[in-house]
């Protein structure tokens, strides 16, 4: 059931959402070949601390997302972020007898990054809509990759000036406080929906299961987390091991001698980093704006720029797998196209989900996108990889040239996931229209008249617009109740007959009675 929430404060229009900025996966990626020497593990046992790490997020992000939906969620991010900052701080003592112990401190990071990815695009999400959503939505998802790109730079920095692989972990505590101390007096709590209803925001009064079954009827949602979990898995198998495979492929051609022992060379960190943080850059704005460009024109664009970049960015990978033999330059060229194309998908696909879900249902929305993404996405492709490349390296005597060829071949899973990633996008395109206007039709259905003259202007008090101002708003409200298409009045009439209570899935609206209000505070 959905109500109106009291209107209390005034909402403010802008928002800081705060992480670390640095992601801690990226640090201990930058200096992976140091973890494998000072704990003496193969590939498929190092592909274990992101599996670890991601499979714990994803356990762990159901629940965030159940009490993102009916509690404070600023609270639950600070006390996660909590959990996160000491956890991280913690791995990078661990001694080389203990690497279970590593795993065991890996999994507890999960908590921290569980509690802010679930919970911070809604607040987003009842700060700003529109266009305006779009553009911060873009601004918060840049920092994904930008975030890892920077990861890797700092963490070989670190790690080089030092001499000790242990500091890339120890950095990005540090700057978590920074981050906390942003969440807790820069960051807002707004009602939820408030964007969509001029501040007033709606509670929902629904059980878990309820949630879920709502949303396994919308069939957007639906497509496009399993085109989320492509993106997924393509982004952790080439964070976990990009680095790795072109230091690999530099010693192959004889460019550079085997690592033997720490601290080894990160310079292929660096430059994986630096071009990791450009193309999340470029690819984030070039998503968004497209997306904003197209979608009043082509109402399915969305999605199908999700898919276009995941398909085109297959080919790239392709390429750059086979070319690293002969060519490190090449290879970063096309690393770079693979990613801007990768990366077009961050802030569209987080807008998807913005706008065809409800938004007393958006936290556990993404919370159950995140568990799924993660699951078959980037909690198992390093791991898989890595597995795929042992078996590969026992058929042949060990040396350093069939150990990058074993890590080339196992990375051809990645363009094979990409195309069908893009082909989940463009299944998603053939019910976004419905989706989104039917959660549209939802969120209008519990305002009351006055709120909705009150956010597009009363026609009587429009400057004399009369009769004609009456026309035009009535039109408007319809417009925005169909998702941006324009709809008549017999339109209009007829689906006002067919809007049964059945046809809301149980969702019936209704103004909150006083214990409801108290509840909603």
């Amino acid at each position: 059931m959905l109500t109106m929430e009291p209107k209390d404060s005034p909402i403010p229009r802008w928002s800081l959402g705060s992480s670390s900025g640095l992601h801690y996966g990226s640090f201990v990626n930058s200096v992976l070949p140091d973890i494998q020497q000072f704990f003496g593990i193969n590939d498929g046992t190092a592909a274990l601390i992101q599996t670890v790490f991601i499979c714990s997020f994803l356990l762990l992000a159901p629940l965030f997302g159940y009490l993102g939906d009916r509690y404070n969620r600023k609270y639950i991010m600070i006390g996660g972020l909590m959990v996160w900052l000491v956890t991280a701080a913690g791995s990078s003592f661990v001694t080389e007898s203990h690497f279970c112990l590593l795993m065991l401190l890996r999994g507890m990071v999960g908590i921290g990054e569980a509690s802010y990815s679930t919970i911070a695009p809604t607040i987003i999400a009842d700060l700003f809509v529109g266009t305006k959503r779009s553009m911060i939505i873009c601004i918060f998802y840049i920092f994904i990759p930008v975030g890892s790109g920077l990861g890797y730079i700092t963490g070989a920095g670190v790690a080089s000036l030092t001499g000790d692989w242990r500091w890339a972990l120890r950095i990005t505590p540090i700057l978590g406080v920074v981050g906390l101390f942003l969440l807790v007096f820069l960051c807002p709590n707004p009602p939820r929906g408030a964007a969509e209803t001029h501040g007033e925001g709606v509670s929902g009064q629904s059980s878990y299961l309820e949630d879920v079954k709502y949303l396994l009827k919308n069939k957007t949602y639906l497509w496009s987390t399993l085109g989320v979990t492509a993106t997924a898995f393509l982004s952790g198998a080439l964070a976990f091991w990009m680095p790795t495979f072109l230091s690999r492929a530099q010693v192959s051609q004889g460019l550079r001698p085997a690592c033997v022992k720490e601290p080894c060379d990160s310079t292929d960190s660096y430059i994986f980093g630096a071009v990791t943080v450009l193309t999340g850059i470029l690819g984030g704005i070039l998503g968004s704006g497209l997306s904003r460009w197209l979608r009043e024109k082509f109402p399915k664009s969305d999605p199908l720029i999700c898919a276009s970049g995941l398909l085109g960015a297959a080919p790239c990978l392709f390429i750059t797998i086979f070319v690293a033999s002969t060519s490190i330059p090449a290879t970063y060229v096309f690393i770079f196209f693979g990613e801007i194309l990768i990366s077009l998908n961050w802030a569209v696909m987080a807008d998807i989900l913005l706008y065809v879900v409800i938004p007393t249902r958006r936290a556990t929305a993404e919370a159950l996108q995140i568990s799924v993404g993660h699951l078959l996405g980037d909690a198992g492709s390093p791991f898989l990889v890595g597995a795929i490349s042992d078996a590969l390296s026992k058929s042949k005597p060990v040396s350093p040239e069939w150990s990058f060829h074993s890590l080339k071949y196992s990375l051809l899973v990645c363009p094979v996931v990409g195309i069908l990633g893009g082909l989940f996008f463009f299944l998603s395109s053939l019910y976004i229209i419905g989706d989104r206007k039917a959660a549209a039709q939802l969120v209008e259905a519990a305002l009351p008249p006055d709120t909705l003259l009150l956010e597009f202007g009363s026609a009587w008090q429009g400057g004399g617009r009369g009769v004609e101002g009456h026309q035009q708003q009535q039109a408007t409200v319809r417009q925005r109740q169909s998702g941006g298409r324009e709809v008549s009045e017999e339109e209009e009439r007829s689906t006002q007959c067919k809007r049964m209570p059945s046809d809301l899935n149980s969702d019936t609206f209704a103004m909150p009675n006083a214990a409801e209000q108290s509840q909603a505070n």
